[in-house]
């Protein structure tokens, strides 16, 4: 990672990450709740349906079945387990199905922006237009929700060189826009946040990721294989170091009939272990910023210090 962004320091190095309760791993499951438009408004350097011409009935239609069934099976399978998911939001989804508005805040989910529609990429964008987005998806979690938005995660992970910058002149905690990491790392911007502390990047996953594992092919026993492998990975290493473990599904694909089982049973079988801290990404922002971002800046400074 660029180290103007964000500084190098082996993980094994670092001051040891402790995450509360003593628990190894701290796990946040990400559903992408997304919603795409039949004919978008715009576009630039990436055409969001690849059938063309327009519309693109198959690729909608796939999507749309998220919301409209598959979304309820994986609040049926969270409800059993007694996670609290932090939602990746299109934003237009509280105008548009007030009905999962109504249900996610129901569960009080954590709900980080995830731009407005996931059909209107940040490529290209100016800073005024970066600016215009985070500002309006702010204003409509305050309209819905009442309180101030925290997570920022760009829509279709097209962010910019001014993404974080912005983020933290809006005052943003965290971002989800880099995967560099198994741990929190404070971000460098030129622009502070107002509270003068550093926009944190929170560790989100392109490898536990149901999409991503669907493009390669591969399919549900894959997806919850691999889940079972890398928790089991974290878990150890976590006695050691404190770890985050994120999980991001897409509704359209893990809440088929088929899926929908096999996801549920390895959720559980992480759940069954002591030690693992399920939560939010907020919550796992605060507690960072917390208990262990003054040791680790004092940690980074040491070592540019020694490095001259």
């Amino acid at each position: 990672m660029e180290p103007e962004i964000v500084a190098y320091s082996p993980l094994r190095h670092r001051p040891r990450l402790a995450w509360p309760g003593g628990a190894r791993v701290a796990l946040w499951l990400c559903p992408n709740i997304e919603h795409y438009e039949f004919l978008p408004a715009f576009q630039r350097r990436r055409d969001p349906w690849p059938r063309s011409p327009h519309p693109d009935v198959l690729g909608y239609s796939m999507r749309d079945y998220g919301n409209r069934v598959g979304l309820w099976r994986l609040f049926e399978a969270t409800d059993a387990l007694g996670i609290r998911c932090t939602v990746s939001l299109s934003m237009a989804v509280l105008q548009h199905y007030p009905a999962i508005a109504e249900a996610m805040l129901k569960r009080d989910w954590e709900l980080m922006s995830h731009g407005i529609y996931n059909t209107r990429y940040h490529w290209d964008f100016s800073r005024e237009e970066e600016r215009a987005a985070m500002q309006e998806s702010r204003d409509i979690h305050r309209r819905v929700v009442g309180s101030e938005q925290a997570g920022w995660f760009s829509p279709a992970a097209t962010n910019t060189l001014n993404t974080f910058d912005l983020l933290a002149e809006a005052g943003f905690d965290y971002t989800c826009d880099l995967y560099h990491d198994d741990q929190p790392t404070p971000l460098r911007t030129g622009t502070p946040r107002p509270d003068g502390l550093p926009l944190i990047s929170v560790p989100y996953t392109m490898e536990l990721n149901d999409v991503i594992v669907s493009r390669r092919g591969e399919e549900i026993g894959d997806f919850c294989r691999a889940i079972r492998d890398h928790f089991d990975t974290v878990y150890a290493e976590g006695g050691e170091q404190g770890r985050v473990m994120c999980v991001a599904v897409h509704p359209f694909w893990v809440g088929q009939p088929g899926r929908i089982r096999q996801f549920r049973e390895v959720m559980a079988y992480i759940l069954g272990h002591p030690g693992v801290w399920c939560t939010t990404a907020q919550e796992i922002a605060a507690s960072y910023r917390r208990d262990h971002l003054p040791a680790v800046q004092a940690h980074l400074a040491a070592r540019e210090a020694q490095l001259g």
